[in-house]
């Protein structure tokens, strides 16, 4: 009997596997390229406008289609804090760095100088921070280390007779809501407005300017921030 002609397809030789492995590196190049231009713009607009900006606006601000932007990043939670890894993580940094400082005074004076100026280069990162999005990031969690963090801070300096003895917790929150009024209220000088700020409260902080005693303090958490920007 003759043998039946087979109804598969031949394998593919060399040359066609070389083509097929070209196309597929060329398409995660460019899905590569996509999902970067998509983080940059996010990062501008959040910058400028908070993370309110609509999905649209950032997907027109990358040159993508919203659908291709939905296969990068599947939900707006997703594009955020994948936007903002970067700077949370910069802001843990800042925190440990701050704790293994043996001078309680410098290590209080450089959280607060370094955040605010996290706050007036990016109005985002403060809504980003703050916000809840289940399935990403443990922003409670982050916000629990940070409140902890930041007593201990507050602890040492008072100890060390560095900080004035009425401080409260609470004012590095009260501080951090004006600088964020100050950095939405004047840009593109925010950067300038946010240092001239600081520089005024760390001085007024200083146990040495303690001469007269201050109002009972305001019992402010970080989440009062959230809606400030």
């Amino acid at each position: 009997m003759p043998a039946q002609p087979s109804h598969n397809p031949p394998p593919p030789g060399p040359e066609a596997l070389h083509t097929d492995a070209l196309r597929t590196s060329d398409l995660r190049a460019d899905a590569r390229e996509n999902r970067d231009r998509i983080l940059r713009a996010a990062r501008e607009a959040y910058a400028l406008h908070g993370i309110d900006v609509p999905i649209s606006t950032i997907a027109r601000r990358a040159g993508v289609g919203v659908a291709t932007l939905y296969r990068r990043f599947p939900t707006r939670a997703s594009l955020i804090t994948e936007t903002f890894a970067e700077q949370l993580a910069e802001c843990a940094g800042v925190l440990d760095e701050a704790l293994e400082d043996p001078d309680p005074w410098r290590a209080f004076c450089s959280v607060l100088t370094k955040v605010c100026a996290m706050q007036a280069a990016d109005r985002g990162f403060t809504h980003a921070f703050l916000s809840r999005f289940p399935g990403q990031l443990d922003y409670a969690g982050e916000r629990t280390r940070a409140e902890e963090g930041l007593a201990l801070l507050v602890r040492r300096a008072k100890e060390a007779g560095a900080l004035r003895p009425d401080f409260d917790v609470s004012d590095v929150v009260l501080a951090l809501l004006a600088n964020s009024g100050v950095v939405n209220g004047v840009q593109p000088e925010a950067g300038a407005a946010s240092r001239r700020l600081v520089g005024y409260l760390l001085e007024s902080f200083r146990a040495e300017r303690a001469v007269r005693p201050l109002p009972p303090p305001v019992r402010l958490e970080l989440d009062r921030l959230y809606g400030a920007g």
